[in-house]
């Protein structure tokens, strides 16, 4: 019933084909299809969904409906900006928790239709379930980053300090969390009387399914995606952790639960921030080589692929031919179609031999992207 379900759906195909359309562009073939961001868009993060669901329905984490609508109001901007730095659902649930406080202490009028509430007031409980949220939510995105950020990075090519091309990898995803959540009473029961609810101390609660989204933005230049994600992941994860453990100071006082959720929002914003201009300075981990082909990306499946080739390394001969360039390579791989052999420059600068068997229908360049 949450609109915000479908556009997801649809941003994350928008997202595929974005990416086929830039891929194309710098390397004149794509990486994976363009429904991959689509198909993955549950599949990665359903256990940890899960598991979320359990720990806020099972501790009793309840929420105010006016926050809920809010939060889902902020994320699906941040869906529409199509600028995923913004995605971080720590900025969503804090932006909810300042709006729905500004709302109720100007008076402004929230009976909308469908999606209106009552302002109840922000007790001591309210800042410690919504911090508590945005900090596993921030620890759950803390988690997909660093298990998943270098594996969807795809890679384009930008122009160096020496006006060459060198290879930059961008990460653009969303993560869809359908999350269930305890609100106190509502229309929903008279609505539909058969819909999950509960009593607890006198008050009446039904429980629903809010679909939280993440959305995640980065694009890494100065080190590789395998070394910038498992970082960045660990930093987010452990200030998703501190700022859940440290909600519950707002059981002792209200306003130091809202500092926490307030300090967290900075902290991760401070974590984004600081990562994008150490990957915008200094130079390209990816860069030509006058004594070889860089190769910047593989696909998937191919003889390259195959034969181990990784993204950063340097293929210096192929089928006993030395090359320097595209077209050099290109040229080598026809001398011997059927079997082809590379000598390669691993990243450690240690020389290694690959060799495969090529077969009709594979790439002609043996899957292998490289700057130029």
């Amino acid at each position: 019933m949450n609109p915000l379900l479908y556009i997801i759906l649809l941003f994350s195909v928008l997202l595929g084909y974005t990416r086929v359309k830039r891929e194309r562009k710098h390397f004149r073939v794509r990486m994976h299809e363009g429904l991959t961001e689509f198909r993955a868009l549950l599949k990665e993060s359903w256990l940890i969904a899960l598991v979320l669901s359990l720990l806020i329905a099972g501790a009793g984490l309840v929420v105010p409906k006016g926050w809920i609508v809010l939060f889902c109001g902020f994320m699906l901007v941040a869906v529409l900006l199509f600028r995923y730095q913004s995605g971080a659902p720590i900025y969503a649930a804090g932006l909810a928790a300042l709006v729905y406080w500004l709302l109720g202490h100007y008076g402004i009028a929230t009976d909308w239709p469908v999606i209106g509430w009552t302002y109840t007031g922000i007790s001591g409980e309210t800042a410690v379930t919504v911090t508590a949220v945005a900090g596993l939510l921030t620890a759950a995105e803390g988690l997909l980053i660093r298990k998943y950020g270098a594996r969807d990075a795809s890679p384009l090519l930008l122009e160096t300090a020496r006006g060459l091309q060198g290879a930059a990898y961008r990460t653009k995803r969303l993560w869809l969390l359908p999350l269930l959540f305890a609100v106190p009473g509502g229309p929903v029961g008279e609505m539909l009387p058969y819909w999950p609810q509960f009593t607890l101390g006198g008050t009446s609660y039904y429980l629903v399914f809010i679909p939280a989204v993440i959305g995640f933005e980065h694009t890494a230049k100065q080190h590789l995606p395998g070394r910038v994600y498992r970082g960045y992941g660990k930093a987010v994860f452990a200030t998703g952790l501190g700022v859940a453990a440290a909600a519950f100071l707002g059981l002792w006082e209200p306003l130091a639960g809202w500092a926490v959720l307030a300090l967290g929002f900075i902290v991760r914003m401070v974590i984004a921030i600081t990562n994008a201009v150490r990957e915008n300075t200094g130079n390209f981990a990816v860069a030509p080589r006058s004594d070889g082909v860089v190769v910047a990306a593989v696909l998937s499946e191919s003889p390259a692929d195959k034969m181990g080739i990784l993204p950063g390394e340097t293929i210096r001969k192929v089928n006993g031919v030395t090359v320097t360039d595209e077209r050099e390579l290109y040229e080598a791989i026809q001398v011997n179609a059927a079997h082809c052999r590379v000598e390669v420059l691993n990243r450690e600068g240690e020389l290694r031999l690959c060799q495969h068997v090529i077969f009709r229908h594979d790439h002609h360049r043996i899957g292998l992207l490289v700057v130029r």
